[in-house]
């Protein structure tokens, strides 16, 4: 059997990190480390996680792009359904993200929007594909 288990962010603070997730979108912390150099959300099935950006130097030795290398975000992001996204959004800005890409709503009926959250990873608030 495989399950996918977890993403893990490196970011310069990881007790900083968790608790913009952690107040702007309500998962509790599961768990971090002594040194707050790791630490776990509880997300449901998948788990977020974050990691130390010096730990993950001392785990991948070929190297890695940071999140805060470009002024644009990665190509890829963290999805957050909601029913009230304008709320959401507010208070993800509230917390320190930086709107990305305003409120939309897709032809399909879908309701987007587009955050940077403050280490630069890309989170999209968006309601339930009908």
């Amino acid at each position: 059997m495989i399950k996918f288990k977890y993403v893990i962010l490196y970011v310069e603070d990881v007790e900083q990190s968790m608790n913009f997730y952690k107040n702007t979108f309500g998962s509790e912390i599961k768990f971090i480390t002594p040194e707050k150099d790791y630490g776990e959300l509880l997300t449901g099935e998948t788990t977020l996680s974050f990691a130390a950006v010096s730990l993950a130097d001392s785990n991948i030795k070929k190297g890695f792009l940071t999140s805060k290398t470009q002024d644009k975000p990665f190509g890829i992001e963290l999805g957050f359904v909601t029913d009230d996204v304008e709320a959401l959004v507010e208070k993800a800005i509230k917390h320190g993200a930086e709107l990305y890409e305003d409120i939309a709503v897709k032809p399909w009926g879908q309701k987007t929007a587009y955050i940077k959250d403050p280490n630069n990873y890309l989170v999209e608030i968006c309601t339930e594909i009908q």
